[in-house]
C-alpha cells in the first residue's frame, strides 16, 4: 500500500483501515469514565493494572510489526494512539493505587512492556534474517492475539453459569464485533493473514456474547420507576438519590487492534460485581 491512511490504489483496504481506526479510537477511550472516577476518588478501588499493561504490550507489538512490514499506516496510527492512552491509564493507576498494588503494577510493566518487548525486538533484529522477520513477528502477534481469547471465553462461561447478562455490557460486545469485522477486511484486502485470522475468532466471540446477552438479559423495571405525576416525585434530598451505574458497564481497557482484549478487564469487574452480596445504594442495572 502507498504511504498514508488512504491509498487510491487500494481503496477498500484503506477504507476498512480508516473504519478500524475510528472504532478502535472510541474503544480506547471507553475506560475514561473509570479513570475519571479514580481521579475524583483518589483511589483505584481494588482494580488490577494487568489489563492496561497487557494492552500497552499489544500496541507496542503491533507497532513493531507495522514498522517491520512497512506500508501499514492504519496499524501504526491506531496503536500509537493506543500506546499514549494506555500509558496514561497506567500512570494514573500508579499514582492512585495502594503501595503494594503500585509495586505489583510496576513489576509487571517492567517484566512485560520493557523486558519481554526488548527481548522480542532483539531476537527479531539480531537473530532473524530480514526476509523472515515479518513472518516471525507476525506469528508472535498472532499467538498473543489467540491467547487473549481465553478472556471472552471466561466471560461467556460466567454468563451461562449465572444465567444473567447484567454484567456483560452489550455496547462493548457490539463495538468489538464491528472492530473485528473492520480489521478482518483490512487484513483480507492487504493479504495480511496475521491481521485477518485473529479477527475471525473476534467476530465469532462477539456474536456469541451478543446472542447470550439477548438470551439471558433480565429487564427489571423495579430498579427504576419514573414519576407519572407531580405527587410521585420523591422528596428525598438529592444527595441521597445518587444514581450510579455498575462499574462493570465501563470497559477498563481498550481493545487490542485485532482482537478482544477488553474482556480481560470486563471479566475482573464482572466477578467483583457478582461476588458482592448486595447491590450498592442507588444501583440501577444497565442494559
Amino acid at each position: 500500500m502507498a504511504e498514508g491512511l488512504f491509498s487510491m490504489a487500494h481503496p477498500w483496504a484503506s477504507a476498512f483501515g480508516i473504519l478500524g481506526n475510528i472504532i478502535s479510537f472510541l474503544v480506547f477511550l471507553a475506560p475514561t469514565p473509570t479513570f475519571l472516577r479514580v481521579y475524583r476518588k483518589k483511589s483505584t478501588e481494588g482494580f488490577s493494572a494487568v489489563p492496561y499493561v497487557v494492552a500497552l504490550f499489544s500496541c507496542m507489538l503491533w507497532i513493531f510489526y507495522a514498522l517491520v512490514k512497512t506500508n501499514s499506516s492504519p496499524l501504526l496510527t491506531i496503536n500509537a494512539f493506543g500506546c499514549v492512552v494506555e500509558g496514561f491509564y497506567i500512570l494514573l493507576y500508579v499514582v492512585y493505587a495502594p503501595r503494594h498494588a503500585r509495586h505489583r503494577a510496576l513489576a509487571f510493566f517492567l517484566l512485560l512492556d520493557v523486558a519481554a518487548f526488548a527481548l522480542i525486538v532483539a531476537v527479531t533484529v539480531f537473530l532473524v534474517p530480514q526476509p523472515s522477520r515479518v513472518k516471525v513477528l507476525g506469528s508472535v502477534c498472532l499467538a498473543f492475539s489467540m491467547a487473549v481469547f481465553v478472556a471472552p471465553l471466561s466471560v461467556i462461561f460466567v454468563v451461562i453459569k449465572t444465567k444473567s447478562a447484567e454484567y456483560m455490557p452489550f455496547s462493548l460486545s457490539f463495538f468489538l464485533t464491528l472492530s473485528a469485522v473492520a480489521w478482518f477486511f483490512y487484513g483480507l484486502f492487504t493479504k495480511d493473514i496475521y491481521v485477518t485470522l485473529p479477527n475471525v475468532g473476534g467476530f465469532f466471540f462477539g456474536v456469541a456474547q451478543m446472542t447470550l446477552y439477548f438470551c439471558y438479559r433480565k429487564p427489571d423495571t423495579s430498579a427504576l420507576v419514573l414519576p407519572t405525576g407531580i405527587h410521585d416525585v420523591s422528596t428525598e434530598p438529592a444527595a441521597q438519590q445518587e444514581v450510579e451505574l455498575p462499574e462493570g458497564t465501563h470497559p477498563a481497557v481498550a481493545m487490542l487492534t485485532v482482537s478482544t482484549l477488553p474482556m480481560l478487564a470486563e471479566l475482573q469487574k464482572m466477578e467483583q460485581e457478582i461476588s458482592s452480596p448486595t447491590p450498592r445504594k442507588g444501583y440501577i442495572k444497565a442494559f
